[in-house]
């Protein structure tokens, strides 16, 4: 029926498929089970995994895409002490409610399971007596915050106090989300631990460490040099800029009662680090599945014909291009992943996605206002994925797109031709004539674009893909347009009949290649077609000289989509605004008092009043502000986190409260001699504690 070109394209795909592996392992992250899952986590991961995984199966390959629930971890101990459940209340209540929403976005897993189960446990462990008995850890004893109170060792995020840094009073042991420095929680001004509220004291212990510092040349040959060229930039910079600052020892163990217990003597109370355990995870969680359906999983992971790919955020690049493939180098066992496109973040509204602030699109409650309209939001989440670069969903775009592309390209076209096929031939496939010219172009360019698409998903540019999707709709609607069936019915049916079959082959395309990016749309449009118990699959549009028989019954018309109103929209940014007050609210009614201190600790500090005479900005920091203040006759500099919260003009003359006799310290290599008081208002911006009206002096202190 076409040109010679579609056999070129038939030719090009046998050869595809002959140089493709006989099997694919694809993962995607491990969801952590204290929370829901937001739209970050269906843009930066679920869907790009899912959509590949789709696309394999519709070319036919045997493909074990897998997931499962991350479920150790200091923040899950945290969320139940919070919660004032057991860490098993707070995992249980998460999965479920992560599974489901899995489900309701149609994401395909193979098999979904959970760190908890037995098997997992069983794996970790042998994982890791496997790397023991190679001797390929490093046992050394060290110094850690210890709570005499609790009798536990404190993990960093059981120990909170004051940023070296900005002064944040509420610091975590391992970061400070004022500031965004990294930390550890011996550098904490003040600390104090979580479980007691005692400030803690160093403790020896003995932990296991993986010696990333001697696997460097392994990092450096497989991805520097062999990688260079096939992975995302995003993900090659990370890992060598990780690879240029040098690698260390980090420990695979920790003192926590919530986790996987290491199987060794003499280590009681002591368990995985979660990092060490989670992308076992993967591995189990094949086990689990290939038990279940009789197969061997082996080939999965230590077989060369195999391709592993892991989807991932940014947040987790190092985790799966340095630490998991050493862990996976030095089992010795297993093949080493293909691919790790991890994308950036998301942001919402112009603002970071933040579950502590409720500042997020979760799953469960969209499905609450768009019922039915999962591929809405799989489409717009695609076709503005941040795959190499942090992006923003706005609700206006998610509108823009949903009306002037689903609607009004892709449900315009489809809509056309049903409601013309049932006019004009009661719902009926007409027989085609002899092909024109312009039938010939349009059936040729969807016969490429199997191959067009097929390539964009292969090397992980789903945005592209999702263009030349709209773009097929956007040729059916010109081709329609240029036509003009709805006038030549009078003085050419049988024309016609060579025009809507046409258009039929068209429609039938796009619920083919709508699979693995619109999974629902296709499925939609495939009742309608009538073609939901064909088998019709990816190489049929090249291979098959039509995909819709004439003389085929159709079923009936129906919308692919709606339209979305701006009262709908504004809805939406409006629940954002109130989550986020509401959830800023019950923060601060919820914050507890600190420990209580006695008279003569209070009394050691020695509070003056002093005026700021000079203020500038410290250089490569965002925060911090390098402060000359005026103490009576005496001049200091004091280094404070306010920087974005401040000009410099705005604080000249400014009279402030300063803890005078606070221990000098060194910060970005400028000594900070006090601590200035700072308060929080409710907007989350720094403000000055202190009295306006009074005189400086020496002698000035606050009673």
């Amino acid at each position: 029926m076409l040109s010679s070109k579609k056999n070129e394209i038939y030719v090009f795909l046998e050869k595809f498929k002959s140089s493709m592996p006989k099997r694919y392992t694809v993962t995607a992250a491990l969801p952590y089970t204290n929370g829901p899952i937001h739209i970050g986590h269906l843009a930066g991961v679920y869907i790009p995994a899912d959509i590949y995984s789709r696309y394999l199966r519709g070319r036919k390959k045997d493909v074990a895409f897998i997931c499962g629930s991350d479920e150790h971890g200091v923040a899950i101990a945290l969320k139940a002490k919070k919660e004032g459940k057991t860490p098993q209340q707070i995992i249980d209540q998460y999965d479920q409610l992560i599974r489901e929403s899995f489900e309701s976005f149609g994401i395909s897993f193979d098999h979904y399971s959970r760190t908890s189960r037995k098997i997992h446990h069983e794996t970790a462990q042998e994982f890791f007596k496997t790397l023991y008995e190679k001797g390929v850890f490093e046992e050394k004893d060290s110094e850690q915050l210890f709570d005499a109170e609790a009798q536990q060792f404190l993990a960093d995020r059981f120990v909170t106090g004051t940023c070296p840094l900005c002064q944040n009073p509420e610091a975590y042991g391992d970061q400070c989300e004022s500031c965004g420095s990294s930390l550890s929680a011996t550098e904490l001004i003040q600390p104090k631990s979580t479980l007691s509220g005692a400030q803690p004291e160093l403790k020896k212990t003995k932990h296991w460490y993986l010696p990333l510092n001697q696997f460097e040349d392994f990092i450096k040959e497989w991805i520097l040099d062999e990688h260079q060229n096939d992975w995302k930039p995003n993900v090659y910079g990370q890992v060598k800029s990780w690879i240029t600052n040098g690698l260390q020892a980090r420990a695979v163990t920790r003192d926590l009662d919530w986790g996987i217990p290491v199987p060794l003597e003499g280590a009681e109370g002591k368990v995985l680090y979660v990092w060490f355990d989670a992308p076992i995870g993967y591995i189990s969680s094949t086990k689990e599945w290939a038990a279940a359906k009789g197969v061997d999983w082996k080939p999965y992971w230590c077989d060369e014909d195999t391709q592993l790919v892991h989807f991932i955020g940014k947040d987790n690049i190092v985790f799966h291009c340095i630490i998991f493939p050493v862990m996976l180098k030095a089992s010795g066992q297993y093949i080493l992943p293909e691919n790790v496109p991890a994308n950036e973040f998301l942001n919402l509204e112009g603002q970071k996605i933040s579950t502590s602030k409720n500042w997020a699109v979760w799953l469960h409650e969209y499905l609450e206002t768009f019922p039915e309209q999962q591929d809405v939001l799989r489409y717009v989440l695609t076709a503005n994925a941040p795959e190499t670069k942090d992006n923003d969903f706005t609700w206006e775009e998610f509108q823009a797109r949903n009306n002037n592309e689903l609607v009004a390209i892709f449900g315009n076209f489809i809509n056309r031709v049903m409601v013309l096929t049932h006019k004009y031939y009661r719902g009926t496939v007409p027989e085609a004539g002899d092909l024109q010219s312009e039938d010939v172009k349009v059936l040729e360019e969807m016969a490429q674009l199997p191959e067009k698409i097929g390539q964009s998903i292969e090397a992980y540019r789903f945005r592209e893909a999702s263009q030349s999707l709209i773009r097929l709709a956007r040729l059916g609607n010109k081709y329609l347009a240029d036509a003009e069936p709805w006038k030549l019915i009078k003085t050419d049916p049988d024309r016609v009949k060579t025009i809507m079959n046409t258009a039929l082959q068209l429609s039938c395309g796009l619920s083919i290649l709508s699979e693995p990016l619109l999974p629902f749309t296709s499925l939609k449009l495939k009742k309608m077609l009538n073609l939901q118990n064909e088998k019709l699959n990816w190489e049929s549009i090249t291979e098959a000289k039509v995909l819709i028989k004439a003389e085929h019954t159709l079923g009936e018309a129906a919308l692919l989509f709606q339209p979305i109103e701006d009262s709908q929209m504004e809805a939406q940014r409006e629940k954002l605004r109130s989550d986020a007050k509401e959830n800023d609210l019950e923060e601060k009614d919820l914050a507890p008092l600190k420990p209580t201190v006695s008279f003569e600790s209070f009394d050691a500090l020695d509070f003056r009043i002093a005026e700021i005479i000079e203020a500038k900005k410290v250089k490569k920091t965002k925060k911090l502000m390098e402060l000359t203040v005026r103490l009576g006759d005496e001049i200091r500099t004091v280094v404070s986190g306010i920087a974005q919260d401040f000009d410099e003009a705005d604080l000249l003359g400014k009279k402030v409260t300063l803890l005078a006799n606070l221990k000098p310290r060194t910060l970005k290599g400028i000594e900070s001699q006090g601590m200035i008081l700072l308060g929080e208002n409710s907007k989350g911006k720094f403000v000055f504690v202190g009295p306006e009206d009074v005189s400086v002096n020496s002698d000035t202190s606050i009673k």
